[in-house]
């Protein structure tokens, strides 16, 4: 029968000393898995009273050998009693930007290799307490130096399921593409760099290979570009339509049969779609040029949406899309926005109230 007794008073340092004796005696026939479930800090609280003297060195000459290896203690495989808080399924448990230099092949053939920003997640059973996300990385490694495909980033994803055991995956890898772009008139040519994102997400068995890319263009405002005319005509007053930097998060889930959608072709769908995108290399008869396609194509966010929902619903190899649009106006404090999407894949009652924060191109 156990008796607890309700304390008078503050206990003093015999009083703690006696605690403390109690708890070590109880752990002698404890289990580990007993004492972390008491509390995890207790562990370091038990150490015998006659514990060593500790050395401060760095041990350079020591090896971890097998036996030492396998008693490493290795709590995020623990039992579930360790869990901390609800017993429940967590969709997604990884990690998040670690970079490596993947080789790209682009459609005219030749390779490239960038800087990419890789993110790797795994569903996480109920009554799991975690997973080591070392095994992630290191199962990414081993297909690191084959140049890209989604075949290639399948196979990292079936291995890493298999080393943690897990029913779901996604792998996102981040990247600037460069395309060299011709000017409108002057004939110099120029580097441009879209932000591409790859995912590969597996969830009750299904695949899905999504790319997105955000494509950034000039928007000059319909109604501005009347009311300059407006004035001129009327008034005989000069006026010039507002316009302002604006960007397109195009994501599609690219289909199995077919062609190969390359980086270049989702590039191209964008600018036929809008075609004025901004320019690299600019002299003074591409400035004009730029002047006026931008006149002959004044654009809403909401025609921007329409017109990318046009191009990619005209191309075979794009399954559903989603597009979401941000004109950073010059005439307004805020920035005028529109979301498409087309089929399950992007379909979301909620929107992430970051989401819109993100469309930014940086200089």
């Amino acid at each position: 029968m156990n008796i607890v007794t309700e304390m008078s008073e503050t206990p003093d340092r015999s009083a703690a000393e006696a605690a403390l004796a109690t708890l070590r005696a109880w752990a002698e026939t404890a289990t580990p898995a007993e004492i972390a479930a008491l509390d995890p800090a207790m562990a370091r609280m038990l150490a015998p009273a006659d514990y060593p003297a500790l050395s401060r060195a760095y041990p350079e000459d020591f090896t971890a050998g097998d036996n030492y290896r396998a008693s490493l203690p290795d709590l995020q495989n623990g039992p579930s009693s360790l869990i901390r808080g609800a017993q429940q399924l967590i969709q997604h448990v990884g990690i998040s930007n670690f970079r490596l230099p993947i080789r790209y092949r682009s459609r005219e053939g030749g390779d490239m290799r960038l800087e990419t920003s890789v993110t790797g997640s795994v569903s996480l059973d109920a009554e799991k307490k975690g997973i080591n996300m070392s095994r992630i990385m290191r199962s990414f490694y081993r297909h690191a130096e084959a140049t890209f495909s989604f075949e290639v980033i399948e196979a990292a994803l079936d291995d890493y399921k298999t080393d943690l055991e897990s029913l779901d995956a996604r792998i996102q890898m981040r990247f600037s593409f460069p395309m060299k772009i011709a000017s409108l008139r002057s004939g110099l040519t120029g580097y441009q760099y879209y932000d591409i994102a790859l995912e590969l997400v597996e969830q009750d068995g299904e695949r899905k290979k999504i790319v997105h890319l955000d494509y950034v263009y000039s928007s000059t405002c319909p109604c501005s570009l009347e009311l300059s005319e407006h004035a001129r005509e009327t008034r005989g007053q000069l006026a010039t339509p507002h316009s302002q930097r604006s960007v397109a998060r195009i994501s599609v889930e690219t289909q199995d049969e077919g062609d190969c959608l390359w980086f270049e072709d989702l590039i191209e769908i964008c600018r036929r779609a809008v075609p004025t995108e901004t320019q690299v290399m600019v002299k003074r008869e591409d400035e004009q040029a730029f002047a006026e396609l931008n006149a002959a194509n004044p654009i809403f966010v909401e025609d921007a949406a329409r017109l990318f929902c046009e191009q990619l619903l005209a191309d075979g190899r794009v399954g559903d899309f989603r597009i979401v649009a941000s004109h950073q106006e010059s005439l307004h404090s805020h920035d005028a926005i529109s979301v498409l999407t087309q089929g399950e894949t992007f379909a979301a009652q909620s929107i992430d109230p970051k989401l819109f924060n993100t469309l930014f191109h940086v200089g």
